[in-house]
């Protein structure tokens, strides 16, 4: 069975912001990251528990990719739904997102 993917505004904008950031030194590159997001995530179509849990948010359901220095988080909605949330920078705590802010 193939999972749905979805795309959170959230997370659209932070690739948007991520390669914005790239493309100020090097266009090509800001291309190649961008598109290295969307084919991580294609792994989850069919292992949706293929990430591990994050660490910090300590939810069986709440997992990350890494793709360089970025964590591809998402959410595991149902057993046929992810909802992709963020793309945090790893060097950066978890708890300065938005998102997880307590």
């Amino acid at each position: 069975m193939v999972v749905e993917i979805r795309w959170t505004t959230e997370a659209l904008g932070d690739i948007e912001n991520i390669a914005q950031f790239i493309a100020k030194d090097s266009e090509h590159y800001a291309i190649i990251q961008t598109e290295r997001f969307f084919e991580k995530i294609k792994i989850l179509e069919t292992h949706p528990l293929a990430g591990q849990i994050v660490p910090e948010l300590k939810s069986e359901n709440v997992r990350q990719l890494i793709e360089g220095n970025y964590r591809i988080i998402y959410l595991v909605v149902s057993k046929s739904r992810i909802d992709v949330l963020t793309i945090h920078h790893s060097k950066r705590l978890i708890s300065n997102n938005p998102l997880f802010e307590e």
